[in-house]
């Protein structure tokens, strides 16, 4: 007889990946064990394997789970009625604010890619590439003269602006909402005062 789905399946399956995402983290994926991510659940090692198989299956479902929502959540900053400037300041805090409690994800997500499968891993930077070409298309719309032509230039200048928003956390201590979005503003005028003819 097939086990049932209890109630509250999807919450815990959020819940283990979170905790999941810790563990990487601080141990490394290699290092990690399914006794361990049980434990650091709370949960059983038995009960782990009812949401999901394998080590690797959790690390995907962590780097999917991320990288999925991340997209989707700056997919909705599509600039309609902004100017282009304004578009980019949108983006720019929309970065910061959707990394805000995902730190260990966003380690994880720097060395883990690599262990997945190569279908997982063109599942995952599909996500990071569709995140990158829509901050390069911002950035090209504010300097077109200067970009259009030049596709190595505008690659340098949007991984740069990644650069910036991608290690906030490495060197950040204040945890606030209101420190996001003023590092936004800064890296925002940089960027502005940096690409524009």
């Amino acid at each position: 007889m097939a086990r049932t789905i209890a109630k509250d399946y999807d919450q815990k399956r959020e819940q283990i990946l979170k905790t999941a995402a810790k563990v990487f983290a601080e141990a490394g994926f290699d290092r990690a064990s399914m006794s361990q991510l049980a434990k650091a659940c709370n949960i059983s090692k038995a009960n782990i394997y009812h949401y999901y198989d394998s080590k690797d299956a959790l690390l995907f479902g962590v780097l999917d789970t991320y990288l999925r929502e991340l997209r989707d959540r700056l997919t909705a900053v599509n600039g309609a009625g902004m100017s282009v400037d304004d578009h980019l300041r949108e983006l720019v805090k929309e970065v910061l604010m959707a990394y805000h409690g995902a730190d260990d994800e966003h380690r994880v997500q720097a060395s883990g890619i690599s262990s997945l499968t190569a279908d997982q891993q063109k599942i995952l930077r599909g996500y990071q590439r569709e995140m990158v070409e829509q901050m390069s298309d911002v950035v090209k719309a504010i300097a077109p003269a200067k970009y259009t032509q030049n596709p190595q230039r505008l690659l340098e200048t949007t991984m740069s602006i990644y650069g910036m928003l991608n290690w906030y956390y490495m060197w950040n201590r204040d945890p606030s909402e209101e420190a996001r979005i003023g590092y936004a503003k800064t890296v925002t005028d940089l960027v502005l005062n940096g690409i524009k003819d």
